[in-house]
């Protein structure tokens, strides 16, 4: 019976393929129909912007223009067709998203799901076909301006989140931009930058999450990076675009370069860049409008290879605009904060909670003293990043008022002023860091007449924002002297941070105070944050990255690599990037990747491989026992990492390979079973140009951290 039903198993899936074959063929054959009764010019125009946000298409042949948008944290309000300016539109206003870092720190593809459907469901409703989302570039370095918006500093965990919500976008008929592509990890001089780094370290560390998102989610659009990669443009490198992306990756959609990204006609037309985006100057003077034109009738670039561009452009509406069945979309509905909600509650990070302040009985405190900018302020737009006309945000002040102020007197005093923009000199900025002495006193006061403190610091999205890095991990605004203040006044003080890359927390974590880490949390992200507060979620959020206890541990830095001399930077640390970093090297960090706390307390046990011995090409069964000894229910997230005893080849102490979030109830025991393939051990051998999965005994760790390592097994890979 077991024979039988594989083989039907096999009929059904070479039956599926061989459908996907038949239907590609025929959708090629219009394809190649469509061009041949194009002009070169008609051609040769739909290769870039005509606008801002859109390029042309074809009305004679029915082929519209291709629309996009800016995406990260929702659908961006409608800005004129030619210039940056607000559109002032009364029906742009859409859903703020939870931010990168956030979505990673959730550690739950679903969330990067939820994400995806509704940014593909608001995009449908604003018409818009493309929009630029996911990022997730690597987080080398914690100042990078970006940090918020990308994903996290592991390329498995960025790979699972970004092949989830790419497909989430995509279910709706609206092709997912994935940038940057590729190693575009600091803000500073990125328009500039020669990224100088060694290919495994490049296909072992930048590469493997947009890998994953081609051939796994099935991305129909990348977008070129701004910097260089070994002396050429990412947007007109070859090996990245032609020979890696497309060749070797099969990658059949569309690159779009990032905005401003261009910087000549033939190299970038032959060297894999198909849509020019975001250029100065006339539209027709842009490097592939009528120099392209040119460069063609010159013999410079060959017609074929114009045909391929317009082919995949074609490719991407097919699965789009002119795709059957589109969807019509929705924006700003209830479903769409719920999963917001959903998001934003599962991304929150408990830090410290030593003195079980949390979480706080609402029947018992009747007297809550809410103290910051942050608890008032919203996060949906500023800086440079792109923004959202957020239908409504739901701010810490209100969802700690909404879910404590019918049992609690709630007092708001302003603390610090958050007085630093985006965008002006030092000089103009300058004094930003300063603590406001009378703020601070009127904050010691309301804490004083409370029994509870919640204190809001952290960050906003004027001082994280693209376009500049930070220049330090202190806090800013003077917030440590806050700090310092309310603790002082009120020991029973919970201290939420609101940001999206690491800071330094080091004098907070002295104090043993209890600490939270929220992020640019989305439209409800009040709501998350005060029932985490109330219990009513237990937090299950770990970090998406390494917090270092001072900067110059952080690789970049600790090799001075970072920003960079004469317009280069050179990744000398190679694939020891973030955990990897920290622990090959025996750095102790504030907080190390993976980290993060709940309300209840989890055992490991039991972890076995359904082998001693697996060949190349296998699979590693793993089965682990996960017991909630603790008396509420909560998410744990599971790790597994490996680690090769006596490598040949210089490794990481260990590498994240699998993870598994799940749900016990208090008192139960939940099994786990999953597989790591084989060839996920390999690296990448640079001299044989092809991963090797190197023979010999391997470790797999199971741990709740990646210094906090449960349970461990050995087996052996066999040659």
């Amino acid at each position: 019976m077991k024979y039988i039903a594989a083989c039907f198993a096999a009929l059904f899936l070479f039956g599926n393929a061989s459908a996907q074959n038949k239907q590609e063929a025929a959708l090629q054959a219009k394809i190649s129909g469509i061009i041949k009764k194009m002009t070169l010019e008609e051609k040769i125009a739909m290769l870039h912007g005509n606008a801002l946000f859109s390029s042309e298409g074809v009305k004679r042949l029915g082929i519209p223009e291709l629309t996009c948008d800016d995406g990260p944290l929702g659908v961006r309000e409608e800005i004129k067709r030619f210039d940056w300016a607000s559109a002032n539109w009364t029906t742009d206003s859409a859903t703020f998203l939870p931010n990168g870092s956030a979505i990673a720190a959730t550690w739950n593809p679903d969330m990067a799901h939820k994400y995806g459907v509704v940014l593909g469901e608001e995009s449908n409703a604003r018409k818009k076909i493309v929009i630029l989302s996911p990022a997730f570039n690597i987080c080398r370095m914690p100042l990078n301006g970006r940090t918020y918006e990308y994903y996290s500093e592991d390329p498995y965990l960025n790979a699972q989140l970004a092949i989830q919500s790419v497909k989430g976008i995509q279910s709706q008929h609206v092709a997912a931009c994935v940038k940057h592509f590729a190693a575009n990890n600091q803000e500073v001089n990125r328009g500039t930058i020669n990224t100088i780094v060694d290919e495994r370290t490049l296909r072992e560390i930048y590469l493997p999450a947009f890998k994953a998102s081609i051939q796994q989610g099935n991305a129909y659009t990348i977008m070129s990076a701004y910097n260089k990669i070994n002396g050429y443009w990412c947007s007109e490198n070859d090996i990245l675009l032609n020979q890696i992306l497309k060749k070797e990756w099969g990658f059949k959609g569309a690159v779009i370069s990032d905005w401003g990204g261009t910087h000549h006609t033939v190299e970038a037309a032959n060297n894999g860049l198909d849509i020019e985006m975001g250029s100065s100057g006339p539209y027709d003077k842009w490097y592939f409008a009528t120099p392209l034109l040119e460069a063609v009738k010159a013999g410079k670039v060959s017609e074929k290879t114009i045909n391929d561009k317009v082919s995949r452009i074609l490719w991407v509406m097919f699965h789009t605009s002119m795709s059957t069945n589109h969807p019509a979309g929705s924006i700003g509905t209830p479903a769409h904060g719920k999963a917001v909600y959903d998001i934003a509650a599962e991304s929150i990070v408990l830090l410290n909670n030593e003195d079980h302040l949390l979480p706080l009985k609402t029947s018992k405190v009747k007297s809550i003293a809410v103290i910051g900018d942050n608890a008032t302020r919203t996060f949906a737009s500023g800086g440079f990043g792109a923004g959202v006309k957020a239908k409504y945000e739901i701010t810490a002040l209100a969802g700690i008022k909404a879910r404590f102020g019918k049992t609690a007197d709630i007092k708001f005093a302003q603390g610090y002023k958050a007085n630093y923009k985006a965008g002006n000199t030092d000089a103009q900025n300058a004094g930003y860091d300063k603590p406001d002495q009378s703020l601070i006193d009127e904050a010691v006061t309301t804490a004083k007449s409370s029994e509870v403190a919640i204190l809001c610091i952290g960050a906003n999205r004027e001082y994280e924002s693209e376009g500049h890095d930070r220049k330090t991990l202190e806090l800013p605004f003077g917030e440590m002297a806050l700090v310092k203040a309310v603790t002082a006044a009120n020991p029973n003080t919970i201290i939420v941070v609101m940001a999206g890359a690491p800071y330094d927390l080091n004098d907070i974590k002295k104090l043993n105070h209890t600490i939270v880490w929220s992020w640019f949390n989305g439209s409800e992200a009040g709501n998350a944050l005060a029932d985490v507060l109330a219990g009513v979620i237990n937090p299950s959020g770990k970090l998406p990255f390494t917090f270092p206890a001072s900067l110059h541990d952080s690789p970049a830095f600790a090799l001075n690599t970072y920003p960079g001399e004469n317009q280069t930077t050179e990744y000398k640390e190679g694939i020891l990037v973030g955990y990897r970093w920290y622990d090959t090297k025996k750095i102790d960090p504030l907080y190390c990747f993976g980290y993060g706390l709940s309300y209840t307390s989890f055992a490991y046990s039991g972890l076995a491989t359904d082998k001693k011995v697996y060949a190349p090409g296998g699979k590693i069964g793993i089965s682990l026992k996960l017991k909630n000894t603790g008396a509420v229910a909560g998410k744990e997230t599971v790790q597994f990492y490996v680690s090769k005893v006596g490598s040949s080849v210089s490794r990481a102490e260990k590498e994240l390979k699998a993870f598994r979030k799940i749900m016990v109830a208090p008192g139960k025991t939940n099994a786990l079973a999953l597989n790591i393939n084989v060839n996920d051990l390999a690296y990448f051998n640079a001299e044989q140009h092809k991963w090797v999965v190197e023979p010999g005994e391997y470790k797999l760790l199971a741990a709740s951290s990646s210094k906090d390592i449960k349970e461990v097994v050995s087996f052996r890979v066999g040659k």
